[in-house]
């Protein structure tokens, strides 16, 4: 059994109504009893592969099925030589019957049962099987009591489908606490919750097994694979002008850096010519660094036909004065990225959000990179609303803006509008050392930087938006991908953008 995470393929996820929807189904044609013995033998199988030497096993059930897999887990322990020890919460009622039929095959294998945690030692092993998918209220009580003790317990945690306190579907907690696993097996789907918002935290390592299941349900999220990175080497007979133009708005007074670290991630993704368009002069020599960088003057005056052939990249440090620049570059650009100051002025300015929502129409196409705070202004909500189901606020922003939507954060969500793709996407890439200035700034680059490369692709029959999406999906991936190769924390975002590129080259 391998980790699910790096995904090499892209990967359904399934919320709570489908997983539903397909036990149920599986329920029907299985002999009783054999969708939770599975699920038992497969949490016992990875807990002896993650701690061989665990001399004492501690597991607190619940009083479900995510429980009684927790008990079928025991009795499989147990047989298998460890000392297997169980703290059950009190069950409102009768245990189900799949549960029931597992806690006495683990009490008559042996298994002891305990009335509070045992002292587990750094070698030993902890199970959480106290809530399953079901959860919706906060964990109180004795059960928020077991969640602290497995979370202050000093051993490996397992945590049986998903961490105890935690939301399948979007990854947010259902209170002030859940289990903080070192591992989880997610069983029968993989699911959403486990992959964004505070999900990667307190999942840990996250395994999956099947448990036999082949389904036709449609997926309710996907992850991102590392196969989205991979493109075709250029043609030997490529030449600057054939390998797509980019154009860097943004840099108002004091904000230059931001502008050149997008240009300079376009340029490395790719992009033939990358011109630099700052919003006020700059305060010392532009990048002499990357000398290849054609600045233009202060408020040169694009062209229809320039804004037509480049893909553009407004916003990045573009302060308040980005907003005067709008009006002709979402009214003109084919290709259009839109980040930070550039959206803020979008959702200040019920006109330019018109001439957003009016480009889908006009055949112009349109990837919005926002983190939670400029998503809640575009949404007219608060940050705490958009991190508490933020594949349904990427969604919601793609449905109105009529556009590609990538919500930035740990398990960035890439969401179109449901006529394009009926499905969100997450990344499973990334890691905490992308929390500095500027790495937003690189991807936004890279993203258009990749764009203009490919843009020759819809000459041979790829459309627009699908363009979209393809290179939205492969600049999350590699831009969290290079951050988890780099070992650096934190990761400065001139680094990124050179990271970027190496792990561009071994995508290849």
């Amino acid at each position: 059994m391998q980790p699910v995470l790096p995904a090499t393929a892209a990967t359904p996820l399934y919320g709570t109504a489908s997983t539903r929807r397909i036990e149920a189904a599986m329920q029907a044609v299985l002999p009783q009893h054999t969708l939770m013995r599975r699920a038992g033998l497969a949490t016992a199988r990875l807990a002896l592969a993650l701690t061989p030497h665990a001399i004492l096993v501690w597991i607190a059930t619940g009083p479900g099925n995510n429980g009684g897999d927790g008990w079928e887990a025991a009795f499989h322990l147990q047989t298998a030589g460890k000392n297997v020890r169980v703290t059950p919460l009190p069950a409102p009622g009768d245990l189900p019957p799949d549960a029931l039929d597992a806690r006495q095959r683990a009490l008559a294998a042996g298994v002891t049962l305990v009335e509070h945690a045992p002292p587990l030692q750094p070698g030993d092993l902890a199970i959480d099987a106290l809530l399953g998918i079901g959860a919706t209220r906060a964990p109180s009580g004795l059960l928020a009591e077991r969640i602290l003790q497995l979370n202050t317990c000093g051993c490996t945690v397992l945590s049986v489908d998903l961490p105890s306190g935690l939301c399948a579907d979007t990854g947010r907690l259902l209170g002030d606490t859940a289990v903080r696993a070192s591992h989880t097996l997610s069983l029968l789907t993989l699911k959403p919750g486990l992959f964004t918002a505070q999900g990667r935290d307190h999942a840990g390592v996250v395994f999956f097994d099947g448990l036999g299941q082949q389904t036709a349900e449609l997926p309710d999220a996907r992850l991102i694979g590392l196969d989205s990175c991979h493109s075709a080497a250029p043609n030997h007979s490529a030449h600057k002008g054939s390998q797509g133009d980019t154009l860097v708005v943004g840099g108002a007074h004091g904000m230059s850096g931001a502008a050149l670290l997008a240009a300079r991630a376009a340029l490395a993704a790719g992009s033939g010519r990358v011109y630099v368009s700052l919003l006020d002069e700059p305060t010392r020599d532009v990048d002499s660094l990357r000398p290849e960088l054609m600045l233009r003057p202060t408020g040169w005056p694009e062209s229809k036909q320039t804004l037509e052939r480049c893909t553009v990249v407004v916003g990045c440090g573009g302060g308040d004065a980005v907003a005067a620049a709008l009006p002709r570059l979402l009214s003109s650009a084919t290709r259009l990225v839109v980040d930070a100051d550039a959206l803020n002025a979008v959702g200040q300015d019920s006109m330019l959000r018109q001439l957003l929502q009016a480009r889908s129409a006009k055949g112009l196409a349109t990837v919005l990179t926002p983190h939670p705070l400029e998503t809640a202004r575009l949404l007219g909500c608060s940050v705490s609303d958009v991190q508490a189901s933020r594949l349904t606020a990427a969604t919601q922003l793609a449905e109105q803006m009529g556009a590609i939507v990538v919500l930035k954060g740990s398990g960035t969500v890439v969401a179109t509008p449901k006529a394009i793709d009926a499905a969100p996407w997450i990344n499973g890439t990334g890691n905490a050392a992308l929390a500095t200035a500027g790495t937003g700034d690189v991807l936004a680059g890279w993203l258009a930087g990749l764009w203009a490369v490919q843009s020759g692709e819809q000459d041979r029959g790829v459309s627009t938006a699908a363009l979209a999406l393809q290179v939205s999906k492969a600049a999350v991936c590699l831009h969290g991908l290079a951050a988890d190769r780099a070992g650096i924390h934190p990761l400065r975002a001139g680094e990124l953008v050179e990271m970027m590129l190496a792990a561009a080259n071994r995508a290849t």
